[in-house]
């Protein structure tokens, strides 16, 4: 080491656990500051806080402010020399009686020291004693399974079904350490004998934004993959773990895609959507092929981890598993929500705590022949609340301690970190056998936490600096001590911290100022060595810029990584993405360029949380102002025109129809001024679709016709993020020209959008054409049909997770349902689909719901509830003036009417509703009401002016003739000859 290195630590306050990590990390200060090779004398004074290690000089100012440590005076480096050789470690009387034997120590007896009024009593610390015992890590294998007999019982039960082809789940769910992983290596170990496929997921706290992580890493290491393999062996790798499923070509091309591998996927010219459905089928399929082998035992870990679109795929393994050989187990947290309990093949299993009985046979399975009291061994249950892990802990502290000075001690509290939800006791525990594994190990254990759970040789090894032979030891100590599991040989090794709860510790250990520079220096490391992985996850990259202190680069790659995951169509991943890259763009100082970037992602944001949350969900229009402020102040260019669009679709979705007209007539002008024609298509978006709402249907078609006219699918392709806007003007013309007594060309237009949606392969643009196609088969009566696309509909909606869009699906669903016999399953569809779509805070269409659930309860002979019904739709109607449907709502009372004791005012509201159909020039709705005043002129006598009405109505059509309205009008007026 350096000459002339001279530290001292002052200790006075602390529990036993502090002081034993104190002076383990003085000691690994001392070899560190050696390494430095310090040319003079320094001499650093290292004060304790709250039980954290806090270094003075050699941290920096900030570091040693942060931590309320008193600057070093003249007085007191002169005196710490003359005290004792440098490169030692003097402590304090109070902080040697707290350590115990744990370490050597030299008595220096009283000694002067600045800043104490009396003599003190300091000593020398040689090193760690020789004798401290070792015992296994976290959730070690070694620990007996205590009180859960009952449970692997079940386990054991399920897993004998699942090999007779009756698939089996059992979620398991428990807080952090009450024996969830614990419980499924048991399982695991029972069944070895029967040499079933075992197949493992883990889900990580650092990838929760990362598509599909879990199986990517699941298939890495399955295949064998080293980081020095060439392209070619790892696709020889990853096709001969293939081979035994028989794969397609196909499913092959897609999977090497998955992992980053060449591949011919891009010759099936697929989109996003449509390759991740692929994919997903491929992905069951190899697990099929698997069952179809040897039976499966499964286990995905920690799922409230799980990142949205393993989620899904998750989802359809579950459904796939009851028609297999497998058992499937998922461990999760109590605040992980799954929609699986109540499936006939799933079994919910949830861990209670330990009770005094099997906690204290535990510590003594523990305990094994030491000699441990009753009162210690009652502390112990006292203490850990009955959590396995918590048990384990602190019953190898107090072995430990019984091993280094012949007594058996408790364990006392120590302050944890804030950020860690562990209890003190636990938490000091950790420490302190993380400070008595010795110093490299820690070290290293230190940079294998920032890099994550699960980390590479290959990785962590040009961050630790260290050489070969030295890190390869440290790994093997830890891996020894049960701290992590290894899989592989190093160089071609991977890590994995047994529990999240070592990794949080390991990571609790390190000073701001050393997190921050190892965070920096992975960042670096991956962009520049590891190029593969920072293309591919950009989100990893985000995240250690963002920990580094670095956030214009992590807002960067947060954007990247948004940006990704909204071409994947992932929409949850993307809005999380893009709400960290603006909380790191907050830590920038106020610029231009700074609120042009936050227009950028918040513009991005609102776009992904239109299909998630919903086009009018709160959430959704708080974004869309933040960005329309930004768009005007900055007076932004024409690639941000579809901000106010956005914004315009809200305030539609929400029933507030004056602010969205205001907002397309302020974008029609803009553009016009401006000649932009990407914002006329979308400011005559906004009129058109906003027009049709108010009934105002002739203008309603005029906007939506120039839009298409102006549409250039080169220059306005890409003109709104999450949506393709030819599609969703298709569909609304298409409702226009239904209602304006066109139901051909309708039908063309939905279907056109429709159509093209699929080409596009864009799955918001799809399930906004078939929501607006399902509405226009409800309307036109062709209910076969209408099945058929809700049912896709809905399908897409719960793959993505989109319940505006899947609310309307369970509508036009429950409808269908209505209207083909099954009127109890249809109105119960009708309701939750109803509940469901509200619940976004849509008003839009509402009332057409409505008048759907009154047609159901009519025809389920409930009049009054009917009449109530139409009345909440006319209530809505009043508040937000959507009256494209009001002449058919007012003949639907009328028709109610007609089915009560006194129907003398149906005729009354049936011309009412009839004027107002021509002042709409909505020439369905006049065709409809007067077929209804016909029926009712015919059964009052009145015949021939009942006929002469409707044919001159009838008369007017010139296309639609098979559509059921057009029928219908043929067969009355036949009937009224």
């Amino acid at each position: 080491m350096g000459d002339g290195v001279l530290i001292y630590f002052g200790y006075p306050r602390a529990h036993e656990e502090d002081a034993e990590r104190a002076v383990g990390a003085g000691l690994a200060l001392i070899d560190a500051v050696g390494r430095l090779d310090t040319p003079e004398p320094l001499a650093v004074r290292l004060g304790i806080a709250s039980g954290l290690v806090v270094v003075g000089d050699l941290i920096g100012e900030g570091a040693a402010q942060e931590r309320g440590v008193v600057g070093e005076t003249p007085n007191l480096t002169a005196r710490l020399q003359a005290l004792a050789e440098p490169g030692t470690l003097v402590i304090a009387d109070s902080t040697r009686r707290q350590i115990g034997a744990l370490f050597d120590a030299e008595d220096l007896g009283l000694q002067p020291l600045a800043g104490f009024a009396a003599p003190q009593r300091a000593w020398r610390v040689i090193g760690e004693s020789g004798v401290i015992s070792r015992f296994e890590a976290l959730r070690s294998g070694t620990m007996p399974l205590i009180g859960r007999d009952e449970e692997l019982d079940l386990l054991l039960r399920r897993w004998r079904q699942a090999k007779e082809r009756e698939g089996r789940v059992v979620v398991i769910s428990g807080e952090p350490g009450i024996g969830k992983s614990r419980l499924a290596a048991a399982i695991s170990a029972a069944t070895e004998a029967e040499e079933p496929i075992r197949l493992r997921w883990f889900c990580s706290p650092h990838h929760q934004d990362s598509a599909l992580y879990p199986f990517i890493v699941q298939l890495e290491r399955a295949a064998g993959f080293a980081r020095n393999d060439a392209a070619d062996a790892r696709l020889a790798k990853l096709d001969a773990i293939l081979a035994p499923g028989a794969p397609s070509d196909d499913d092959i091309a897609l999977l090497r895609e998955l992992l980053s591998l060449p591949n011919s996927a891009a010759e099936f010219n697929l989109s996003p959507q449509k390759k991740r459905e692929k994919l997903f089928a491929a992905m069951l399929a190899q697990l099929a092929a698997l069952a179809g082998s040897r039976p499966v035992l499964a286990t995905l870990e920690d799922a409230h981890w799980i990142d949205p679109t393993s989620r899904e795929l998750l989802d359809l393994m579950l459904d796939q598993v009851r028609r297999l050989p497998v058992l499937l187990i998922v461990t999760f947290r109590p605040e992980f929500e799954s929609a699986w309990a109540g499936q006939p093949h799933v079994t919910t299993l949830e861990l209670s705590r330990l009770g005094e009985r099997d906690v204290t046979a535990l510590v003594q399975g523990l305990a094994g022949t030491a000699p441990l009291g009753s009162e210690v061994v009652q502390e112990i249950v006292e203490r850990t609340d009955g959590v396995p892990l918590f048990v384990e802990e602190l019953t190898k502290a107090v072995l430990e301690r019984a091993g280094k000075d012949n007594r058996v001690a408790t364990v006392l509290s120590a302050s944890p970190l804030p950020a860690l939800a562990l209890p003190a006791t636990l938490h000091a525990s950790l420490l302190a056998r993380l400070d008595r594994i010795g110093a490299a190990a820690k070290e290293v254990a230190q940079i294998g936490a920032v890099l994550g759970r699960e980390f590479d040789y290959d990785l962590i090894e040009p961050v630790a600096g260290r050489g070969g032979a030295e890190l390869r030891a440290a790994l093997a100590r830890l891996t020894e001590a049960g701290f992590l599991s290894c899989r592989g040989a190093p160089p071609h090794s991977s890590y994995l911290f047994k529990h999240a709860l070592v990794q949080d510790a390991a990571y609790g250990t390190l000073l701001r100022a050393r997190r921050r520079e190892l965070h920096l220096q992975i960042a670096g490391i991956l962009q520049n060595e590891f190029g593969e992985i920072a293309e591919a996850r950009p989100e990893l990259l985000a995240r250690h810029y963002a920990e580094a202190g670095q956030p214009q680069a992590a807002v960067a790659y947060w954007t990247k990584a948004g940006t990704r995951s909204m071409t994947r169509s992932a929409m949850a991943e993307a809005a999380a993405q893009f709400r960290k890259g603006l909380d790191q763009l907050k830590l920038l100082p106020e610029s231009r360029e700074r609120h042009e970037r936050e227009l950028e992602i918040t513009s991005a944001l609102a776009s992904a949380l239109q299909p998630q949350k919903g086009y009018a969900a709160e959430e959704t229009g708080v974004i869309y102002e933040r960005a329309r402020q930004l768009w005007e102040r900055l007076d932004s260019p024409s690639e941000f025109f579809y901000v106010p669009l956005g914004q315009s679709f809200w305030h539609i979705y929400r029933g507030e129809f004056a602010q969205a007209i205001s907002l397309g007539k302020s974008l029609l002008n803009r553009s016009r001024q401006r000649d932009v024609s990407g914002g006329l298509v979308l400011g005559h978006n906004v009129a058109g679709t906003s027009s049709l709402y108010i009934g105002d249907f002739a203008l309603s078609r005029a906007h939506l016709e120039e839009l298409l006219r102006l549409y250039d699918p080169i220059s306005h392709g890409s003109l709104v993020p999450n949506m393709h806007v030819q599609c969703p003007s298709l569909g609304y013309l298409g409702h226009v020209l239904f209602c304006m007594g066109y139901p051909n060309q309708a039908l063309s237009r939905c279907n056109a959008a429709i159509d093209e949606a699929r080409r596009l392969a864009h799955a918001p643009s799809l399930a906004g054409s078939l929501a607006t196609g399902t509405r226009l088969l409800s309307l036109m009566g062709d209910y076969v049909s209408l099945e058929e696309r809700a049912r896709e509909l809905v399908a897409l909606t719960t793959e993505h997770g989109w319940q505006f869009w899947g609310g309307m699906g369970t509508i036009s669903l429950g409808w269908a349902k209505v209207n083909s016999g099954e009127l109890p399953l249809g109105t119960s569809l009708l309701c939750e689909g109803s509940a469901v779509y509200m619940a976004t805070g849509a008003k839009a269409w509402v009332p057409y719901h409505l008048a759907l659930l009154a047609r159901a309860r009519e025809l389920a002979g409930q009049i009054d509830q009917a009449l109530e019904h139409v009345e909440e739709a006319f209530r809505i109607v009043a508040i937000t003036g959507e009256r494209w449907l009001i002449p058919e709502l007012i003949r639907q009372k009328a028709q109610l009417l007609t089915r009560t004791p006194n129907p003398a005012a149906a005729e009354g509201l049936f011309r009412t509703a009839f004027s107002l159909a021509i002042d709409q020039k909505a020439k369905l709705w006049e065709l409809r009401t007067a077929m209804s005043l016909a029926r009712l002129w015919g059964e009052q006598g009145r015949r021939n002016e009942a006929r002469e009405l409707l044919a001159r109505v009838n008369g007017w059509f010139s296309e639609g003739f098979d559509t059921a309205d057009l029928k219908d009008a043929a067969a009355l007026l036949a009937e009224l000859a």
